[in-house]
């Protein structure tokens, strides 16, 4: 696995960076499309159901990982 890359997401009107590894930005951006929504509103919807004990970078990657174990 490649180092963590920093991008950019916009949540709530308010822009964040997020650092994931090359691989989980790739499954990201295909469940967003698989979904047909933009990768912030699924961030966002991430964001929302997280809770304050995870991160939003960790919270993406269980949800990756989870989306794609079925």
């Amino acid at each position: 696995m490649a180092r963590p890359e920093k991008h950019s997401l916009t949540l709530a009107g308010h822009r964040t960076s997020v650092s994931l590894e090359p691989e989980f930005w790739a499954a990201f951006r295909a469940i967003a499309a698989e979904k047909n929504i933009p990768i912030n509103a699924l961030a966002a919807d991430i964001d929302a159901d997280r809770g304050v004990e995870r991160g939003l970078a960790s919270a993406i990657r269980v949800f990756v990982l989870k989306h794609y174990q079925g």
